[in-house]
């Protein structure tokens, strides 16, 4: 048994600790009731000599015969201040496990999240930084340009020998297919290349060309509203392995894709009206531009042809857009280039504007853009003019285009020009439209407006002259519009339903020095002066409208007349 002074020495302030002040008494049998605390102890042991040493201390402060009872007082202590320490050890050392632990959690969860915003910092700055697949960004983007004017004039249209003729569609087309060494990427509307009509040879040759350039593993890519198998075109460019993109549009607004461009190995660019359709190589009246060695154009269309390509096979619109299909360029931030040695500045549009991601311009607001520059003269030139939306049981105003012409001729004092295709398709009710700009001028000396149809069969429009497969009619499909300080070429004819449902794309080109030789807004106006007097061009007046579009006013108004009367 440990000696008892010798233990209250070792563990005098542990039992401090434990107990305080509080005395430890004792009864002992047979002399009496003595008591003995611990304070008396440790006077005594602090109050001993400093010369004395450790074993005098504790021979001097050791009771007189101690009994067996204080004896076991002091174990019991000893055994309580011991267990007492062990405890307060085994807590300690779970106490710093548990705090080693939870700073191992906190760190290895700091990790993980740094990491996680590590890898989405990466993904972001990859939509960020605008590098398509090629690496094209905005910094290495080419953006000294050339820009051609492209035509097709169909066989048996004469203008005077003095008026301005540009390359012809089928050969721009050729020569973009000729310099293709890596890519070739179109959006086309039509895919019908194949006919028995004699002026249907260039579109096979074209067909060719395609099939040439997938054999030779150039890569291309088609982007259709049709599916491969409604198209002999797509079908046997698939099978040479051409990638066919199908936009199913009626699953997104009952629309269609009108969209027409092409791009190649990311440098040149067509946009215009044609499709690849052998009537726009052979019948029909078309116009566009090809752009060379633009990389920074193709940079912005680009992600327009990306978009598509998203979409494919795809019944729904996703709920947000990457930020890698986001508009590079818009109104307030113009791609700067040189066009033809010409100072310029473009940037595309696109349509509806369920398709349009953020800082893309939709091609109503390319429209208006323009007007609103305008200071002399505003020109248009379209197939149909029609400022309404078709619903499913009724015709509504469309007055967005309409209501910006109305405001650039009464409040600007704008001289505007307005050139239409005329056929057997044109809608009776664009005469009254044209009727109702005119009126807006009536008694307005600074109003200047006039209208006229644009008829490539010479008033033969009516007759149907498919049933001979001879000679088909013959249309002009153009879609453009010219100002004094911009040009606008797009996909859409100007009726509502165009904008608000299809698909479509645009390019504009502001030029400050249009009086430029090589500037192609000076070329392109004289394309629209040289059609505008030319004979196919004419005045039409509400009297002297064909008979056949008199037959189907009279008719339009009989039926309203007749389901007024019903209801």
């Amino acid at each position: 048994m440990p000696d008892l002074h010798l233990l209250l020495m070792m563990y005098h302030e542990s039992a401090l600790i434990v107990f305080g002040r509080q005395e430890i008494r004792e009864n002992f049998s047979g002399e009496g009731c003595k008591s003995f605390t611990l304070m008396e102890v440790r006077h005594d042991w602090l109050s001993s000599s400093p010369h004395e040493g450790f074993e005098q201390m504790r021979l001097k402060s050791r009771p007189r015969e101690p009994s067996p009872s204080l004896t076991r007082v002091g174990a019991n202590f000893y055994s309580t201040v011991k267990q007492q320490d062990y405890s307060a050890s085994v807590w300690l050392r779970r106490k710093d496990k548990l705090e080693h632990s939870q700073q191992r959690c906190i760190v290895i969860f700091a990790l993980v999240c740094c990491f996680a915003i590590l890898v989405a910092l990466i993904f972001s700055a990859v939509d960020i930084m605008g590098e398509d697949e090629d690496g094209l960004s905005e910094k290495n983007c080419q953006n000294n340009c050339r820009v051609a004017l492209v035509e097709n004039i169909p066989e048996g249209i004469n203008y005077s020998d003095s008026a301005p003729s540009h390359l012809s569609l089928f050969q721009g087309w050729m020569n973009l297919l000729n310099m293709a060494e890596k890519s070739v990427d179109i959006v086309s509307s039509q895919w019908d290349l194949n006919h028995s009509h004699p002026s249907a040879c260039q579109g096979q040759r074209l067909f060719e060309k395609l099939l040439e350039l997938a054999s030779r593993n150039i890569e291309i890519k088609l982007v259709s509203d049709i599916l491969p198998v409604e198209s002999k075109v797509l079908n046997d460019l698939k099978t040479k392995g051409a990638e066919v993109l199908y936009m199913n549009m009626s699953a997104y607004n009952e629309g269609r894709l009108q969209s027409s461009f092409w791009i190649v190995d990311k440098q040149h660019v067509y946009i215009g009206s044609a499709s690849l359709d052998w009537r726009s190589l052979g019948q029909m009246k078309e116009l566009g531009v090809i752009v060379y060695n633009c990389s920074c154009l193709v940079l912005d269309l680009q992600r327009i042809f990306a978009l598509y390509s998203s979409l494919k096979y795809k019944n729904k619109i996703p709920p947000s857009w990457s930020k890698r299909l986001y508009g590079v360029y818009d109104t307030q931030n113009k791609l700067t280039l040189q066009l033809n040695e010409t100072k310029s500045e473009a940037f595309v549009s696109n349509s509806p504007k369920l398709f349009c991601p953020k800082d893309r311009v939709l091609d109503i607001e390319a429209i208006y853009n323009v007007i609103d520059d305008a200071k002399q003269f505003v020109y248009i030139a379209v197939m149909d003019y029609l400022p309404i939306v078709i619903d499913t049981n009724a015709k509504r105003y469309w007055p967005y285009l309409d209501g910006k012409i109305r405001e650039a001729l009464v409040l600007r004092s704008i001289k505007v020009r307005l050139l239409i295709s005329f056929s057997r398709d044109t809608d009776p009710l664009t005469f009254n439209f044209v009727s109702s700009l005119k009126a807006i001028c009536t008694e307005v000396p600074s109003c200047s407006l006039k209208v006229k149809f644009f008829d490539l069969e010479e008033e033969n429009a009516c007759f149907l002259k498919e049933q001979k497969n001879a000679s088909l009619p013959k249309l002009n499909r153009n879609k453009y519009m010219v100002t004094d300080g911009a040009a606008y070429i797009g996909n859409f004819d100007w009726v509502g339903n165009a904008f608000t449902q299809n698909a479509g794309a645009g390019l504009v080109i502001n030029q400050a020095d249009a009086g430029n030789s090589t500037s192609i807004i000076k070329q392109l106006k004289a394309v629209f002066e040289r059609d505008w007097y030319s004979h196919y061009a004419k005045s039409l007046q509400p009297t002297k409208i064909p008979n056949c579009f008199n037959h189907k006013l009279n008719k339009a108004t009989s039926n309203k007349t007749a389901m007024s009367n019903v209801n």
